[in-house]
């Protein structure tokens, strides 16, 4: 016993010296990543050489070594084929004075995802994959966006519309997947593309407007508890949580979700204009083959199928930009972890006593 007061007594000085070590070099970092002022970093992979890694690992997993001695005959002589065209383009290419035939023959995809949460807080890392796509992407190019949301509020879904809309502003082709779920905002943000394809049983619509908040004020009166509210402007607040609730309040909160609505409706309007609208714009939602004879998309497919048909003959790129995690942001996880990883020590530890 007096072995494990010692070792525990021990332990908790080692857990402290830990904890304040971990604690000193976060500040110091977090101190640093102010200074550097460096958010994220952009990730660009290959999807048509991954895409072609695996096919081949694969092909020669299956084939036997005389087919396998075959293919490679096959695939050195396509390579010289094909360099000896590259060297042809190359000539060719090099005569030409404009650059822009030269764009056309070379068309790339840029793939992005986006699954979008109810604050729309994603939309920072999306403005920073346009930027990026923009700065490089022509005309030639294409841009598909894989997205997920069953929307959220409005700022901020209609924030995300507009960094699509960016796109299209430069006479991009946008293509929008949607393999799960583009509702409401969601929604909203597929309907800017060129292109929606839709898997057959993703949800697609609810093109309404919703808000709902509860009320205490019956709980606090019961309670004798007062509560007050000061405000200039007759329709500074409308509904509120703690105070009364007035029918004249209702109508006006109602009022403006009704506009918010009818921005929606001719926000859909414009960018498909041969959609009926009115008929769609009641808060219902469709599976994607419904949604496709209702015009809401323009194609049933998965996103993987529309990659897969890309990689053949394109160079497919995925952008994603990721934020970095500062010493701060990790600290609660290495700090469990470190405490975890000391007592499961210690229970090894005290086992071990025990079994002998």
């Amino acid at each position: 016993m007096e072995f494990l007061y010692e070792y525990g007594l021990f332990l908790a000085k080692t857990i402290t010296f830990i904890i304040a070590f971990v604690i000193i070099l976060a500040l110091a970092a977090s101190a640093k990543k102010g200074k550097s002022g460096k958010k994220g970093e952009l990730e660009v992979t290959n999807l048509t050489e991954r895409f072609n890694q695996t096919k081949s690992a694969l092909e020669n997993e299956l084939l036997d070594k005389e087919a396998l001695k075959l293919k490679e005959k096959q695939d050195k002589a396509q390579a010289k084929s094909k360099a000896k065209e590259e060297k042809q383009k190359a000539k060719a290419a090099a005569k030409q004075k404009s650059d822009e035939s030269t764009n056309q023959a070379q068309k790339r995809v840029f793939v992005i995802d986006f699954k979008g949460s109810v604050d729309a807080h994603e939309v920072d890392g999306l403005r920073e994959e346009i930027s990026a796509v923009l700065a490089v992407a022509t005309p030639a190019d294409e841009v598909l966006i894989k997205l997920e949301s069953g929307g959220g509020v409005v700022h901020g879904y209609g924030l995300a519309a507009s960094q699509l809309a960016r796109i299209k502003a430069k006479q991009i082709p946008l293509t929008i997947a949607i393999d799960k779920v583009a509702a409401s905002g969601g929604y909203m943000m597929a309907c800017v593309a060129d292109k929606i394809i839709s898997a057959p049983f993703a949800i697609v619509g609810s093109i309404g407007v919703i808000a709902q908040l509860p009320n205490f004020n019956k709980v606090l009166k019961n309670n004798n508890i007062e509560f007050e509210q000061i405000t200039a402007g007759e329709f500074k607040r409308t509904l509120t949580m703690f105070g009364e609730n007035t029918d004249k309040a209702r109508e006006k909160f109602k009022s403006e979700l009704e506009e918010i609505h009818h921005l929606f409706v001719a926000h859909i309007s414009e960018f498909r204009n041969e959609l009926n609208v009115e008929k769609v714009a009641t808060g219902e939602h469709w599976m994607g083959s419904q949604a496709l004879s209702l015009g809401l998309v323009d194609e049933l497919k998965t996103s993987d199928d529309y990659i897969f048909e890309q990689v053949a003959d394109t160079q497919v790129f995925q952008i994603k930009y990721k934020i970095n995690k500062g010493v701060m942001d990790k600290l609660p996880f290495a700090a469990s972890s470190t405490i975890e990883n000391i007592f499961m020590r210690l229970y090894n530890k005290v086992s071990e006593l025990k079994f002998r």
